[in-house]
């Protein structure tokens, strides 16, 4: 398939950025969407390709990733965690600068995007740093990350916890357009935790990370965003009170916007407890209570969640085959984010098959001021399928990824990932 000329028939197209949920035909030219109607004739020249039973969507995209090239290639590589983001339905992931190392220069940055294009499975878009080295004590290169491909920044697997810092930089990010991306936590009182401090880590005796350590953070964050006018974004929401802050913040007008995770709509504190301390259920966030849960799902409905994240976290097996607390925080997210969304959020009637679009592709491309997550005639054919009624059971020794470190082995879920398009190529794992 040379993705020149396409023509797509039968499938149920969705596309929340132009209000479409339709069983249309798709005409795909030259890499880009060319129309979208009831019927389109067929063309000389022109591959067609049978869609029926399958749903067309805007290209999904994960815009909190891990992909830990440079430095951590044993973990995952951009290769491999984009072979997982195909695999998954996504047409692109945004990766995170925790890297070694880190991605705080435009040469870092500039690999990145190079050898993800050199891979050519899914696009990536780099998150820069906010400081240099991570260190927390001085701004990075941001705007020569962004002239190299950056669309964001964040120091995230650490907060920004110097308040003049996180100022300085939700001032200074202005001038490029791009979002700072706070992973809101007080490392004072997270402490030794290990898991959400509530009645379950009294239970089993293990320390607790206190809700409150996310929400300190993010009271102070929107502080300083409403003085700066800055971008700001809230990575791994995982609170209720943090949730009605940023909902607050929203309706005063402010440029705030956050993401939740699969495994916190789906899982609490309790599965620590159910599976005996699997290590694949320890990430930061942690898993927060039933309350906590709901208030996300809530969000979901009432449009203050703008995206859908799997914050994916590749760690080697030996590092995740040790006891609880000496586990490193962080699961896998690629593979299964779809799946589990279609399963457990839309099957139910949570939302609506619209509205998990929106979080999964429209909302991270407006949060990163992306040129996608539409279908809009004259866009770049990104192009995610994916047929609501077939049945997956997650088989982690199936992964693309390098790591398998998930929580949701053997989950049978209805909904599942068919294949990608990149400018109207066919993506072949």
């Amino acid at each position: 398939m040379n993705g020149r000329h396409l023509i797509f028939r039968g499938a149920r197209v969705v596309d929340p950025s132009q209000n479409l949920d339709a069983f249309a035909t798709v005409e795909v030219q030259d890499g880009k969407i060319a129309r979208i109607e009831d019927d389109i004739p067929s063309r000389d020249g022109a591959l067609e390709v049978d869609a029926a039973g399958q749903v067309l969507v805007p290209g999904l995209i994960d815009m909190h990733v891990h992909l830990r090239e440079p430095g951590q290639e044993y973990k995952e590589t951009i290769r491999s965690g984009t072979r997982a983001a195909a695999a998954g339905g996504f047409t692109a992931v945004a990766c995170m600068a925790n890297t070694s190392p880190v991605n705080d220069n435009r040469t870092v940055t500039r690999h990145i995007v190079e050898e993800a294009a050199a891979a050519g499975f899914a696009r990536v878009h780099p998150i820069g740093a906010v400081s240099k080295g991570m260190a927390g004590e001085e701004l990075a290169e941001i705007g020569e990350m962004v002239r190299g491909g950056a669309v964001g920044v964040s120091d995230d697997g650490l907060p920004v916890k110097n308040a003049e810092l996180m100022r300085r930089a939700l001032l200074y990010t202005r001038h490029f357009g791009v979002p700072v991306i706070q992973h809101a936590e007080d490392l004072d009182l997270t402490g030794p935790g290990v898991m959400h401090e509530g009645e379950w880590s009294t239970r089993l005796g293990l320390p607790g990370i206190p809700g409150s350590s996310e929400d300190v953070i993010v009271a102070r964050d929107l502080i300083l965003s409403e003085d700066t006018l800055g971008k700001y974004h809230v990575a791994h929401l995982s609170t209720g009170r943090s949730l009605e802050m940023v909902r607050r913040a929203k309706a005063q007008g402010l440029a705030v916007t956050c993401e939740v995770t699969p495994h916190h709509l789906l899982l609490t504190d309790q599965a620590v407890a159910e599976t005996e301390f699997s290590t694949d259920m320890k990430m930061k966030p942690p898993l927060r209570a039933e309350l906590d849960r709901q208030a996300l799902r809530k969000g979901l409905v009432d449009g203050t969640v703008d995206a859908i994240a799997s914050d994916h976290a590749p760690h080697h097996p030996d590092e995740k085959e040790v006891q609880f607390s000496s586990a490193p925080f962080g699961i896998l997210g690629l593979e299964t984010t779809l799946a589990l969304c279609l399963d457990r959020l839309v099957r139910p009637g949570l939302i609506t098959l619209e509205r998990l679009v929106d979080l999964l592709s429209c909302g991270p491309a407006r949060v990163l001021n992306l040129p996608a997550g539409t279908l809009a005639p004259g866009s770049v054919a990104d192009i995610t399928f994916f047929d609501p009624e077939k049945v997956l059971t997650v088989d982690r020794d199936r992964f693309q990824s390098l790591s398998r470190n998930s929580p949701f082995g053997g989950w049978e879920l209805r909904g599942a990932p068919l294949s990608t398009y990149l400018g109207g190529r066919r993506v072949q794992l």
